[in-house]
């Protein structure tokens, strides 16, 4: 099968294109409002793609009302943003979060997720993350009037305590616990790995 992407429409582009390329990591975005109400928000279009600068990048759709996401929002106007890393202790209070609610609600409450102070920027991290990334705005790029991409530069690597080992920087296997997304409401775990070459897993 051969598919041209340009005879297709953005939903069946949007449909194929998140089936094929799996699993994706999620980035539970938290920011906060010009009226100090904390935003929350999973996004799986994101990925790390340099260490020097250390970056990573987000990309940004509408909300179904066709208006601006609150976290690119809040974005936009700080420069900020802090991305916590979903795993499998927080995978339903990241399904929760990404419920549109009005911007004076939080998402926090609504998820049940615990908002903690981030050191170096304005933007509050998600207690109840292992790993969160504190991220400052590198680069913002205008895809088209529906799609935006945030490049953010990581000042600070947060981690629980036993997920890096302090001498080595390595990130342990059994206690960081990553999910990722699939598509529609499906996801996946990283429990079961294997070293190449050799025998694939059964």
């Amino acid at each position: 099968m051969d598919l041209a992407l340009a005879e297709l429409t953005p939903l069946a582009r949007y449909k194929l294109l998140v089936g094929l390329v799996i699993p994706r990591p999620i980035a539970g975005i938290s920011t906060v409002n010009e009226a100090g109400v904390s935003n929350c928000a999973p996004y799986s279009f994101f990925n790390v793609f340099s260490e020097d600068p250390p970056l990573l990048m987000v990309s940004f759709g509408p909300r179904q009302d066709g208006g601006e996401k609150h976290s690119l929002k809040n974005i936009r106007r700080t420069g900020e943003f802090v991305v916590n890393l979903v795993e499998e202790a927080t995978a339903n209070a990241m399904h929760a979060s990404s419920d549109e609610v009005p911007e004076e609600e939080s998402e926090f409450e609504l998820a049940g997720l615990t908002p903690a102070p981030s050191r170096l920027i304005k933007h509050p991290r998600i207690a109840d993350a292992s790993v969160c990334f504190e991220c400052r705005v590198y680069r913002h790029v205008e895809i088209s009037p529906a799609r935006a991409f945030v490049i953010g530069e990581i000042l600070l690597v947060h981690a629980r305590d036993g997920v890096i080992d302090p001498k080595t920087k390595r990130v342990s296997e059994t206690a960081y616990r990553p999910i990722g997304r699939l598509f529609a409401s499906r996801y996946c775990t990283t429990r079961q790995r294997f070293n190449l070459p050799g025998e694939l897993p059964q």
